[in-house]
């Protein structure tokens, strides 16, 4: 998918998962300046429009892969000790790309599915809106546990068997969210323990050579970075958080 599909993905995608099959975005908007100088709910609908695309981030954040991914980053920094380095614009550029990876064949049947007929004008905006959002669907229905998708039901009195109805959008996607962080949270788990092991080492070396005063993270850190980096981590993780979702 090129990188102008994906821009034309975003901007259609959105306001159809947040509006559903209103059809806001297919109708122009009007004024009524008669007697009662009332706007119409159509222009009403363009500015929730506008609202909803400028927190395009956050949705696209919401139903990607992109929370896991700059969730393990996040760990890797607090485990090698340097919090602020890389950049937070640097990490969020790299989990952006290693996003696109992972959902770029999501994204393509999303597109020749629901929104390429949508914009040719074959099919209205309800069929749009389920073909748009079944592979998007699919893809949080592998990765969500059935333990949260269950605890999210009760939260929002939802009670029905999930064999008999499938899961809402507002169910599914906090759901696949706190699954998503809770794996990232046991990836971020194995990634410390290496680098905690090399901290102690370092600790119980300086305090039987009574040296009490040095800070054992001025010699911890650089071993770490050394050992990260000569073990070639930076490759062999995003290798990881990609196969990860291939396999």
């Amino acid at each position: 998918m090129s990188f102008k599909k994906l821009f034309s993905f975003i901007l259609i995608m959105i306001p159809m998962i947040l509006l559903g099959t209103s059809g806001a975005f297919a109708q122009s908007f009007t004024v009524d300046m008669g007697t009662q100088s009332s706007l119409s709910a159509n222009m009403i609908q363009f500015f929730l429009i506008l609202t909803v695309l400028s927190i395009a981030p956050g949705i696209i954040m919401m139903v990607t892969c992109f929370p896991f991914m700059v969730t393990v980053l996040s760990v890797l920094r607090q485990a090698l000790g340097v919090p602020q380095t890389p950049p937070n614009m640097m990490m969020m550029s790299l989990a952006m790309f290693l996003t696109f990876y992972v959902m770029q064949p999501v994204f393509e049947k999303s597109w020749d599915n629901g929104l390429s007929p949508y914009i040719e004008g074959q099919i209205d905006e309800t069929v749009a809106f389920e073909r748009t959002t079944r592979p998007l669907r699919d893809f949080m229905e592998s990765r969500v546990s059935t333990q949260t998708s269950s605890f999210m039901r009760e939260l929002t009195r939802n009670n029905s068997d999930p064999l008999e109805k499938e899961m809402s959008l507002s169910i599914l996607i906090p759901s696949y969210m706190i699954t998503e962080i809770e794996r990232a949270f046991k990836v971020g788990f194995l990634i410390f323990i290496p680098f905690v092991i090399i901290d102690l080492v370092v600790s119980a070396l300086l305090m039987s050579m009574g040296m009490m005063m040095l800070p054992p993270s001025s010699i911890s850190l650089p071993i770490k970075l050394a050992f990260f980096t000569l073990s070639d981590g930076w490759s062999l993780l995003a290798t990881a958080l990609v196969k990860s979702y291939t396999t």
